[in-house]
């Protein structure tokens, strides 16, 4: 990692359109207006596409970010990781991190999911995870059913846990600097960004919430 993971972590989503074609355009497009707005890392999420589709999107995508110098990271499918060059995002029943370690390479970023538990980020750092990933911490339209840690999490983690913290979940720039005093050193989003009328504004929205200076909000 030619860098630290801090930031904005965005995650793509999924894509409707009436041709294949249009819908790798958009995606693009939409990449690179949050790489413009400041995204650190980019994830490819995509569940609903056929195996071929999603190579051909990940592909492009890795020659995106290979290009912008912003690493990629594959969710929940370290073979299309490996074929694109990009490192993995694991989730409960996608593998062992040491076991992707070893097929990715000591370079690889690879996350692990690991909702509300400190001991699963415990035993996915000891395994060689790069970052750890916590939440749903607000209400969240992709996933309305997940854990709902608190804030708290990410300061037990940081005492414990020394690679980066990843918070998702209902983020929004509004609730952002909650998480980062916490702890947290990247926050993954999906709709915050993808969603809006304008990609880079938003992304830039998230990645301001970073910068030294700025005071998180008081607690409801």
């Amino acid at each position: 990692m030619n860098r630290p993971l801090r930031g904005l972590y965005a995650i793509t989503p999924d894509i409707p359109a009436e041709t294949p074609d249009s819908a790798d355009r958009r995606l693009i497009a939409q990449v690179t207006q949050a790489i413009a707005g400041g995204a650190r890392l980019i994830q490819y999420r995509a569940k609903d596409l056929d195996e071929a589709r999603r190579h051909a999107q990940a592909a492009a995508l890795a020659r995106l970010c290979d290009a912008t110098g912003v690493p990629l990271i594959i969710n929940d499918d370290l073979e299309l990781a490996l074929s694109v060059g990009a490192g993995v995002h694991l989730g409960r029943d996608d593998g062992d991190p040491a076991a992707a370690r070893r097929r990715l390479g000591a370079d690889a970023i690879i996350g692990v999911s690991c909702y509300d538990s400190l001991d699963l980020a415990l035993t996915a750092a000891a395994a060689g995870a790069s970052y750890v990933a916590f939440g749903s911490f607000f209400p969240s339209t992709i996933k309305p059913r997940a854990a709902r840690p608190t804030p708290d999490l990410l300061t037990q983690a940081r005492a414990r846990i020394a690679v980066p913290l990843v918070a998702i979940g209902g983020i929004t720039p509004q609730n952002a600097r909650l998480l980062i005093a916490a702890g947290a050193d990247l926050l993954a989003v999906i709709t915050g960004v993808f969603a809006a009328p304008d990609v880079a504004a938003a992304a830039r929205a998230f990645s301001q919430q970073f910068e030294p200076g700025l005071r998180p909000p008081e607690h409801p």
